[in-house]
């Protein structure tokens, strides 16, 4: 019997759970998410769901608070009932399913309770400076490392055996696309991770380049301020395809957030790329990667109103072709095929005798 594969899919941003869907749906075996989605358009996933109860306390910003915690793990704060039941029901469903292998995308907490109740963890290795004791440890007791971008966007201090543990994926939130007929306009993208844009910020930004059409797409705040707004900013909130809305930018603004950098690679679009704050420098690690293959203009941190007009003449300077060289048709397939081939691996081993 075909056994089935359990995927755990972090509740910060969307490119987690984008990834997921994509690898579920393509998978030719059984698969459930286990993950927080109250936030999240379940209908996507078209495969079953373990909805686990949230495991942020109150003003979560990362840290558990706790003076002692063993040095494998991130977060495991004290007398939270959340974190109680959020394992119990992983580990009821593990218990009850049988599964082949977890993705974990991502926890250490997770991927190390999975190898705790005897499952073969296979952990997506994402960007930035992860050479903690508690990153270590998941990565050793996985059986393989996914990391979803190009080997080119890689950090340099990351240990030989983390490396070569690795699959390089490619991006997997987006496919590439037709480019379209390019007409000037500037596209903001801000993702589902962050905080968004500043309607302040964008009237500045587009008031100091008043011949082009400035087009947002995402999460603005300060609307309620009565910022007036110039007729050449459009803001569209969220939108359902930002590959397609992305089709005839002369140029990208966003962070460098997994599903933001995907997109702008599957579009080949230059790119401005401001990175935002993440733990192990994650969106830093990845803008700097992207500026050093000069297929980006980086500045960290969102640019004063008379920057703007430099920060276009470079970024129309970019020679499109460098990031279109990031994409790749066949991540899904090769990445897909991956872990097929891990899975049949186990399931070819056998059991321990007990």
């Amino acid at each position: 019997m075909t056994r089935p594969i359990g995927i755990y899919v972090h509740h910060q941003g969307a490119g987690h759970w984008q990834r997921a869907c994509r690898i579920a749906t393509a998978l030719d075996r059984p698969v459930t998410l286990l993950g927080t989605f109250n936030e999240l358009d379940t209908m996507e996933a078209r495969v079953p769901l373990v909805d686990l109860p949230d495991d942020r306390i109150v003003g979560f910003d990362g840290d558990d608070g706790e003076a002692e915690r063993p040095e494998a793990l991130h977060y495991a704060p004290l007398g939270h009932p959340g974190i109680r039941e959020r394992m119990a029901r992983i580990a009821a469903w593990i218990a009850k399913a049988d599964p082949v292998l977890v993705i974990v995308d991502v926890s250490v907490e997770v991927a190390l309770l999975c190898r705790l109740l005897s499952v073969p963890t296979v952990v997506l290795r994402l960007a930035g400076t992860r050479t903690d004791p508690p990153h270590l440890e998941a990565f050793r007791a996985a059986t393989r490392l996914i990391v979803p971008y190009p080997a080119a966007l890689d950090a340099a201090d990351v240990p030989e055996w983390v490396s070569a543990k690795s699959f390089f994926s490619g991006f997997l939130g987006s496919s590439p696309v037709t480019k379209g007929a390019e007409d000037g306009r500037i596209v903001v993208v801000f993702g589902q991770g962050g905080r968004g844009g500043c309607i302040a910020d964008l009237a500045d930004a587009s008031r100091a380049v008043p011949d082009r059409a400035w087009h947002v797409l995402g999460p603005v705040v300060g609307l309620a301020d009565g910022t007036p707004v110039p007729a050449n900013l459009h803001l569209h909130g969220w939108v359902e395809d930002v590959d397609a809305n992305l089709s005839q930018a002369s140029f990208v603004v966003g962070g460098a957030g997994d599903g933001v950098v995907a997109a702008v690679v599957a579009a080949s679009k230059r790119f401005v790329c401001l990175p935002e704050p993440r733990p192990y420098g994650e969106q830093a690690s990845k803008a700097d990667a992207l500026a050093s293959l000069g297929a980006a203009i980086v500045n960290h941190g969102w640019p004063n109103a008379a920057a703007w007009p430099e920060l276009i003449r470079q970024a129309m300077a970019l020679d499109a072709s460098r990031i279109a060289s990031l994409a790749d048709a066949d991540s899904l397939v090769r990445t897909v095929a991956e872990i097929e081939r891990i899975a049949r691996e186990i399931e070819d081993r056998g059991r321990p005798r007990t």
